[in-house]
């Protein structure tokens, strides 16, 4: 199935998945006489930044950025949660945001 979007895909995981739906925050940070944009995403209580700072018409690719960051690390704690079947289940993020336990761990019936 082909997703619109890496926040749409984001949304379906965690609605699949019985975990709350993402909360997104855009962030700003000046730089001369311009402001670069950014934005976070929180998941099950973790929180993931975008890679990359944006121009403020480009406000969406931070969130898309974001929500793949958050997307990669659901599917990591996902594998690594099945292969380590419960020797700690935190999974290393992409260096952003923190990681406490793995939302797969967690999930019932997995």
């Amino acid at each position: 199935m082909a997703y619109a979007s890496w926040q749409d895909q984001l949304e379906d995981t965690c609605r699949e998945w019985n975990l709350a739906a993402p909360v997104f925050q855009i962030v700003s940070d000046r730089r001369g006489g311009r402001t670069a944009w950014s934005s976070t995403v929180t998941v099950y209580g973790s929180v993931h930044s975008a890679r990359f700072w944006y121009d403020g018409k480009n406000v969406n690719n931070a969130k898309e950025d974001a929500a793949e960051v958050a997307l990669q690390w659901l599917n990591a704690s996902s594998s690594s949660s099945s292969t380590t079947a419960g020797a700690g289940g935190s999974a290393a993020g992409s260096g952003s945001g923190s990681v406490a336990s793995s939302p797969a761990t967690s999930r019932s019936g997995w």
